[in-house]
């Protein structure tokens, strides 16, 4: 069944491909669409039927070198099925939902309908590759499905390839990436180098031999386990566009709104959070490492959250917001809770890719106008997207009944989220980034709403007047999609962050001691510790410290690992009032600041903006960091680059082959034409004077021997 989900999508991308021409576009639409429902419908019944074991499913044996044997296989447990109902699920809709909004499309001209065939195999293919990459059962296989992801995604975001700003985008996202996967790649080599394979479970049982090893690396030696899990964390920095490695992300918008739906929802962006995650046997032995993964994820938090408030492309809103959101879930997975990441990456896989797929309704509807200041009033125009727009905001600002597990799916993850937050840091600086991040979150978000389906209608007239609704191909995926908004944190809470037995159980996690989390101070967390301790016990025991041995120790069971030490989600359930509602009325306080700024008062923003012009201008333009990158990577590079161009090849190579060809060989021909005298006694002459050298030198050289 595994097999058919993670091969259904590539069968259909090579059948939409390549076979268009004999089923028609609109057989490779259907064709590509239904493997993908299959798929889907797979997916969620190994989800809900296969339980919390580990499965190893050999598919070929792949690359055989020296002691490196790998194998194409699947692992299938509870992260695995997890990801594998929220990448199936978004795609299968985003496939849907493509049927009418690509159906006219104005970037390509009459008669170039292939289009369509090509764009429904690249979703396939996007697939695919992201189905590879979170079923995968060793390193290697894991770097092959990120590279096809990102293949899928150049492929995809440059989509409108007649565009420069598209193509534009589309290199800059594939070169970002290569800076973070390049990180990934070492990594790799290195936990090969210390372990002797690239298999999870050998490298999960020597990870705490890692964590006493010293690797020598660039000009020093560090901790094995921390350098190792810093170099993996840089591969999740680029494809989850975290701080620094996260410029990509809002020029990805250049694609089409599906593909932003596909890649920024649920998918390609997840998969650093997913990375982290699965190596969390390797994570919990490097507390440095976590550390920075921490102390980022609240730093892009907060920064994405800032850009947010300014954007004016409802679009680039929802990609900043986007990344924001990737940010809480490296500061959960940081702080060692890492079913919360997990969770919360769940649930806003649902209500992210119901706002990307409602801005297209939007942008449908409005003939590809996508600047929120030529909105307005529009909710009687739309009201299917409108609805949509709002449970889908309702979800993401965490509106719920506070101190209560009833709200939308934002409320029961992104307070899960701050609460680890809280236990891991002490209170400390991420705790506080997430809580200010989550106030301008809830901004921002209204913000778009107000701005869209509020107000007075503004720009265009024409276009106003004949805005519409979206065919219906396109609302069903987000009446779908609404209902996971709405439901899934409610229904999977406790799986993800409830009593901690229950948590072990759901992820595999044994668990010998009968005793709750909710229960005494001094005794909370022994249920969910006793377990680990004795898997920690096994893998000291067993694991060879980063040798060559290191393979044949014995891997913790569970698709997560918790150290016997990490007692945060015990301590974030016990974590004070205050700190359990401040991301409540941190919400309410930014639609409160909304509704100011937007219906009660709508000439405050612009009075804001010229109050605090530098700032304004400041997150109006991201914090400068194109031009900071621009100036420090793109000049120098140009200038390299023109330099070896000017001086080396048209110059140095260049010069030098014309000198030869157009000055020395015609300088010798002239001598050699000046020999040529026409008459025979100067040719007998050369020939004597010939004969009396080659005399010479043969006597003088005989002489010599």
């Amino acid at each position: 069944m595994v097999s058919i989900i993670l091969f259904a999508p590539l069968i259909g991308a090579l059948i939409a491909g390549f076979g268009w021409r004999i089923i028609t576009i609109k057989g490779a639409q259907w064709v590509t669409t239904g493997l993908l429902f299959l798929a889907c419908l797979l997916s969620w019944i190994t989800f809900l039927s296969h339980g919390p074991e580990t499965q190893h499913i050999e598919i070929l044996r792949w690359i055989e070198s020296g002691s490196l044997s790998t194998s194409w296989g699947i692992r299938l447990d509870r992260l695995t099925s997890i990801m594998l109902i929220v990448v199936t699920t978004v795609s299968a809709l985003v496939h849907l939902y493509s049927f009418g909004y690509m159906a006219h499309d104005d970037n390509f001209r009459d008669g170039e309908d292939s289009y369509r065939a090509r764009f429904f195999a690249y979703l396939s293919f996007f697939t695919f590759a992201m189905l590879m990459l979170v079923t995968s059962d060793n390193l290697v296989q894991m770097f092959f499905g990120w590279e096809g992801v990102g293949v899928a995604s150049y492929l995809l975001i440059g989509f409108y390839y007649r565009k420069p700003s598209a193509n534009a985008a589309a290199m800059k996202a594939f070169i970002v990436n290569r800076v973070g996967d390049f990180g990934f790649a070492l990594g790799i080599f290195g936990l090969f180098y210390l372990t002797d394979s690239i298999a999870f479970d050998d490298v999960f049982a020597a990870a705490p031999g890692l964590a006493e090893t010293q690797l020598h690396f660039l000009w020093r030696d560090w901790n094995a386990a921390n350098l190792l899990a810093f170099l993996l964390f840089v591969g999740a920095m680029g494809k989850s566009a975290q701080l620094i490695l996260h410029t990509w992300l809002p020029d990805a918008m250049e694609g089409p709104t599906p593909v932003s739906a596909l890649i920024h929802a649920a998918t390609m962006v997840t998969a650093g959070v997913f990375l982290v995650c699965r190596m969390s046997p390797l994570m919990e032995y490097a507390p440095q490492a976590m550390a920075f993964v921490t102390f980022l994820g609240a730093t892009t938090a907060f920064f994405a959250a800032t850009v947010g408030l300014v954007q004016n492309d409802i679009k680039r809103v929802i990609a900043y917001s986007t990344c924001s959101q990737l940010g809480y879930m490296f500061v959960a997975a940081g702080v060692g809770v890492y079913s919360v990441a997990m969770f919360h990456l769940f649930t806003h896989a649902f209500f992210k890719a119901m706002l990307f797929l409602g801005a297209g309704s939007v942008i449908h509807g409005m003939h590809h106008e996508q600047d929120m200041r030529n909105y307005g009033n529009l909710r009687k125009k739309l009201p299917y997207t409108f609805w949509a727009m709002m449970i889908g905001t309702l979800a993401i600002t965490g509106v719920g009944i506070p101190l209560t597990h009833i709200g939308f799916a934002g409320f029961l993850s992104k307070d899960a989220v701050i609460e680890s937050a809280w236990a891991g840091t002490a209170g400390g600086y991420a705790f506080w980034m997430l809580v200010i991040a989550a106030l301008m979150t809830s901004f921002y978000s209204w913000r778009l709403i107000f701005l869209t389906f509020y107000g007075e209608a503004r720009g265009d007239k024409h276009t106003h007047d004949h805005a519409h609704e979206s065919p219906t191909v396109m609302l069903v995926p987000l009446g779908v999609l609404a209902l996971g908004a709405v439901f899934s944190g409610m229904i999977w809470y406790g799986s993800f962050f409830g009593d901690h037995n229950k948590v072990n159980a759901f992820f595999g996690i044994p668990a010998h001691a009968e005793a709750s989390d909710h229960g005494a101070t001094d005794t909370h967390g022994d249920a969910a510790t006793s377990g680990a301790e004795e898997q920690h016990a096994a893998l000291s025991d067993h694991a060879d410290a980063g040798h060559a041995d290191a393979g044949h120790g014995m891997a913790p069971e569970g698709a997560i690992f918790m150290a016997p030490d990490n007692h945060v989600m015990d301590e974030a359930h016990h974590a004070p009032t205050w700190v359990k509602i401040s991301p409540f009325i941190a919400m309410i306080i930014g639609l409160l600041i909304a509704l100011w700024f937007y219906i009660w008062n709508p000439a405050m923003p612009a009075r804001t903006a010229a109050t605090f012009g530098p700032l304004y201008n400041f997150l109006l333009n991201k914090w400068y960091f194109d031009e900071i990158y621009d100036f420090l990577f793109v000049r120098p590079a140009l200038w390299i680059g023109k330099f070896f161009w000017k001086r080396g090849d048209q110059n140095t190579i260049d010069g030098g082959i014309n000198g030869v060809a157009m000055g020395i060989i015609p300088f010798f021909t002239r001598l050699a034409g000046r020999a040529q005298s026409g008459y025979i006694f100067t040719y007998a002459f050369a020939m004597v004077i010939g004969i009396a050298v080659l005399v010479t030198w043969m006597t003088i050289g005989g002489g010599a021997e």
